[in-house]
């Protein structure tokens, strides 16, 4: 194994937003043409403006596409509100957690190259990570644990199944213990990904490297890896291995002076007030500035031009207008189930956040993958791959029929409305041959 050093400053000019003519998502076909029905997509359209005429978002913007044709691109409200800035089909938005599956495409490129084997202990690469302790009892202040009887390996970041956490999710001991040492929603001050690294794997973990399914910072761990494996800062690696091969051009770990205008506001609900979104620049102008801490499990900006693309490639078997990234064995090891057993998140994730419904749906190396259509009460494949972000945005592809839909909001956190299963219901009625 070769270990290249990696820069100690980030080549942020290789990861700003810079915005271009290709900024605008637009529709490719009439919907008839891929056996959609114009009005009935129209309903998606009706349906969340409810939302923004009662407040509860500033501004939405949802595409579906079919047969690899965009048939549908709706959008209402206000990518600034306060501004009195319209949503636009250039808005550039925070996708936080979409940015996991980028991350782990590009580490499965470098698997295809046989620069690691997914069982491998990350501790070789890693050696931060060479004792994982796990927690059995005590308090956040007082832990007590055990040495883990598994070492993290690979897979298990990929599945999160590592035994890491997110402080923000306010479940367990481990998860004060995390926004004790700084790391709640975000990093303390000063910490790259290489630092963060280092301070999670002095934590305890939850349990056993793949016993059980946790979401966490595990993505996040990922993107160090890559760093180590390339010798490149994660902003520079994501580029060379996804976002320029696809032309996403508008998808980094910033966005740049010239493109500020376009960048959504964020917005978090009023508990008091019927959940009405109430504007937080105060958080959302981080966007604005490079990051210290490049997250690949959270920490990039896009568009749905931009995005399309991706799930374009993710439909496309690992290519898209003429350019693969992975092969279609590849991508579809990566979309299978693979926590124990063929169990779904249901039995596997207790006291766990969630981008997606637990019933019926497993978890592969890297999306959430429906096994069972049914336990959840929301249309859907069996097959279908998806994940969100925490500011209410979403994604999934349904291979089975070819179909690839986008939600973009920004309001923190997910979760706060049925966003999701109410566009999957909208989505799967217009479909009709």
């Amino acid at each position: 194994m070769s270990v290249a050093a990696v820069a100690d400053e980030p080549r942020y000019d290789a990861g700003q937003y810079k915005g271009g003519p290709m900024s605008a998502i637009t529709t490719t076909t009439e919907p008839e043409g891929v056996g959609l029905d114009a009005d009935r997509l129209e309903r998606i359209t009706r349906h969340f403006d409810t939302y923004v005429d009662d407040g509860r978002l500033a501004g939405w913007l949802a595409v579906v596409a079919r047969r690899g044709e965009v048939a549908y691109v709706g959008m209402g409200g206000h990518r600034d509100r306060e501004a009195g800035l319209a949503m636009t089909a250039d808005t550039v938005f925070r996708i936080y957690s979409m940015t996991k599956p980028i991350t782990q495409v590009a580490i499965m490129r470098l698997w295809e190259e046989g620069s690691f084997e997914l069982n491998d202990p990350i501790a070789p690469y890693l050696g931060c990570f060479e004792a994982p302790q796990v927690f059995v009892g005590g308090s956040a202040e007082h832990p007590q644990t055990r040495p883990a009887l598994e070492p993290i390996r690979i897979w298990h970041l990929m599945t999160h199944m590592a035994g890491l956490t997110y402080g923000f999710q306010h479940e367990n001991a481990v998860d004060e213990i995390y926004r004790n040492a700084g790391y709640d929603f975000g990093a303390p001050g000063g910490a790259d990904i290489a630092q963060a690294c280092r301070d999670w794997s002095e934590l305890p973990i939850l349990f056993d490297p793949g016993t059980s399914w946790n979401y966490s910072v595990a993505t996040d761990v990922l993107g160090r890896l890559i760093e180590v494996l390339t010798g490149e800062s994660l902003d520079v690696a994501l580029r060379r291995l996804v976002l320029d091969p696809l032309g996403m051009d508008e998808t980094a770990f910033s966005c740049s002076a010239s493109a500020s205008g376009r960048l959504a506001q964020l917005y978090i609900p009023d508990f008091g007030h019927d959940l009405a979104a109430v504007a937080v620049p105060e958080m959302g102008d981080y966007a604005l500035r490079p990051p210290k801490m490049l997250s690949g499990g959270g920490g990039l900006v896009s568009t749905a031009a931009d995005y399309r693309r991706f799930t374009a490639m993710l439909l496309g078997g690992g290519a898209s207008d003429g350019v693969r990234l992975l092969s279609p064995r590849t991508l579809a090891y990566m979309t299978r189930n693979h926590l124990p057993g063929g169990a779904d998140l249901l039995a596997m994730a207790d006291d766990s956040f969630s981008e997606v419904n637990y019933a019926g749906v497993g978890f592969g190396l890297g999306f959430a993958v429906v096994q069972d259509a049914t336990p959840s009460r929301v249309p859907t494949t069996e097959g279908s791959i998806s994940w969100g972000g925490a500011a209410s945005t979403a994604f999934w592809v349904d291979p089975a029929e070819e179909l690839e839909v986008s939600f973009f909001t920004q309001l923190l956190p997910s979760g706060t409305h049925p966003l999701r299963s109410q566009l999957s219901q909208l989505v799967y009625q217009s479909i009709l041959d």
